[in-house]
């Protein structure tokens, strides 16, 4: 009897896990949500903006679903686009980006790349992420070149390393970007210093949220903060969160809006709409783009 009743556990915990990892890599892997936020950033009786923040597309050519979902977005009617990296994972994979991304296009709009916009992801063993010191190994390369052109040309303006004002909404918004800390890209202090009184609003970008990093863009006096990179976790303990946020900010940040400590900047982090190719599960914590209505404070 008692062999029996641990028979029965056993085969009921074994169905249990199939059935939470067929739902995690079939139904939420694929549950595109839009989020809406609110941010008080704007000057008194200032209209409201909006800002369509796209982060960690990790696209492989045959999502389908996943580019006609983001393409449907330009219906949002945002003032401003911006993608803050992971757009690929697959060296042809520029087609997909821009079917997902070409209704877009025509609005005004800023880009960073992240690590896998250069090199392709590689399988690694998930509890890696657990270790902060692990290695970081990078798989083939990617045609980040031919992504960049592309986006240029069509008028959106590339704030790896950069810094820029542009006109959306009627306002003057001063933008400034890195490129990806997470495999040591960014270079802030090429492009750090005071905000502008000229601008409106100021906007930084960065792909991974790295503490430091954020704190410098705070202290320079810039609003609002957008990164992605963490995936909100990927696959997350209801009422507990995230298990790991893949870079230095908490665990209570790795998504969503939040004051960013210390300062008057809020910081919001996507929880991205891709997955690792080599993980394509999500748990708890279902793909996402976030529309930012900026309104007076």
């Amino acid at each position: 009897m008692r062999k029996r009743t641990l028979f029965s556990l056993a085969a009921g915990t074994v169905a249990a896990g199939a059935a939470t990892l067929a739902y995690a890599s079939l139904v939420e892997r694929n549950m595109f949500t839009l989020r809406r936020f609110d941010v008080p950033v704007l000057a008194p009786d200032a209209e409201p903006l909006r800002i369509l923040h796209l982060s960690d597309l990790h696209m492989m050519p045959e999502q389908r679903r996943k580019q006609r979902w983001v393409a449907a977005l330009a219906a949002t009617d945002p003032d401003l686009v911006v993608v803050t990296g992971d757009n690929m994972a697959d060296p042809a994979a520029v087609p997909g980006v821009l079917r997902a991304l070409q209704p877009l296009l025509d609005l005004p709009g800023a880009f960073v790349f992240g690590s896998n916009d250069y090199r392709g992801p590689v399988f690694k063993n998930p509890f890696s992420y657990f270790n902060p010191d692990r290695e970081y190994v990078q798989g083939v390369e990617l045609p980040a070149d031919e992504l960049r052109q592309v986006l240029v040309d069509a008028g959106w303006h590339d704030l790896n390393n950069a810094r820029t004002t542009l006109k959306a909404g009627g306002r003057v918004i001063e933008l400034v970007g890195v490129d990806d800390p997470h495999v040591d890209r960014d270079d802030y202090p090429l492009v750090a210093g005071p905000v502008s009184d000229v601008a409106d609003l100021h906007v930084a970008l960065t792909h991974s949220p790295e503490p430091p990093l954020l704190d410098l863009m705070a202290s320079d006096g810039f609003d609002l903060l957008l990164a992605g990179h963490t995936h909100g976790g990927q696959v997350c303990v209801p009422l507990y969160g995230a298990l790991v946020t893949n870079c230095g900010i908490p665990r209570s940040m790795v998504k969503g809006l939040h004051r960013w400590p210390g300062s008057d900047s809020w910081l919001h982090v996507s929880a991205g709409l891709g997955t690792h190719p080599t993980a394509p599960v999500r748990f708890a914590c279902p793909p996402e783009a976030s529309l930012l209505t900026l309104i007076p404070r």
